[in-house]
């Protein structure tokens, strides 16, 4: 692994988001779903695509709160343009577990 400095970390803006509307994607070449994330009125809403199908569902995802990059450039995913990244952790078979704040914050505040 690599080390980074702290500045290098300081680039990277890591905002908390509800999710405000998610449906399958079935287009995408491996399952995902596509998010559309309320950011707080700054930055506003994004939205992304993410192969999260092993743990969560489109139902389940409106209002859960998540973290994710928002200073990436946009990236087509497909006929789908994302404009974040969320954040998860892989489990023990390989499926992706959201980030979550463990108590709700304002939404668009900052990683720190």
């Amino acid at each position: 692994m690599s080390t980074i400095t702290f500045d290098d970390f300081l680039k990277v803006d890591i905002r908390a988001g509800t999710i405000i509307r998610a449906e399958a994607y079935p287009e995408a070449r491996i399952p995902a779903i596509k998010m559309w994330i309320d950011f707080g009125p700054d930055i506003g809403e994004r939205k992304t695509s993410a192969q999260i199908t092993a743990h969560h569902t489109p139902e389940g995802l409106i209002g859960k709160q998540v973290s994710a990059v928002v200073n990436f450039p946009p990236k087509q995913i497909g006929k789908f343009m994302s404009e974040c990244l969320v954040l998860g952790y892989e489990d023990e078979n390989g499926g992706i577990v959201l980030n979550t704040p463990d108590s709700n914050v304002p939404n668009g505040k900052k990683l720190m």
